[in-house]
């Protein structure tokens, strides 16, 4: 018979378990990284996958993504340094460095794929590569 002193304890365990083994460690199979950040949507637009990252605050020449085959992969840090002169009182952004790697359901023509940032939000068009298209045989 098991008992449990602190149900969410073990709770906390389990999530901390889950969250380490989503951990990205670049482009291998995992679909998430530590944590939720940046915040992503994904969307599939006819053959194509569109994906929109939230990066408020980030500068784009720190940002690093790379594709390969089927993973995408979103790189960079974040500063929230205080001004000079003050305490903290509460924090909640996020900061320092984010590592992100997302699998989508078929390979990218990485010479077709498009980056933009904007307004602190990262749009990735990701095509399908022409070899992983289906084709239609002739049946004889």
């Amino acid at each position: 018979m098991t008992s449990f002193l602190d149900p969410f304890a073990a709770l906390q365990r389990l999530q901390q378990a889950v969250e380490e083994s989503m951990s990205s460690r670049g482009l291998g199979g995992s679909t998430a990284g530590r944590g939720a950040h940046p915040p992503v949507n994904v969307f599939q637009r006819g053959g194509d996958i569109l994906l929109v990252a939230e990066l408020p605050g980030i500068d784009k020449q720190t940002l690093d993504v790379q594709i390969h085959r089927n993973h995408v992969r979103i790189a960079g840090s974040r500063s929230t340094a205080a001004p000079e002169g003050t305490s903290v009182h509460r924090r909640e952004r996020q900061s320092g460095a984010f590592d992100r790697t997302l699998t989508v359901p078929f390979a990218i023509d990485l010479d077709a794929a498009r980056a933009e940032h904007k307004d602190g939000i990262l749009w990735l068009t990701l095509p399908r590569a022409e070899a992983d298209k289906p084709r239609t045989i002739e049946v004889f």
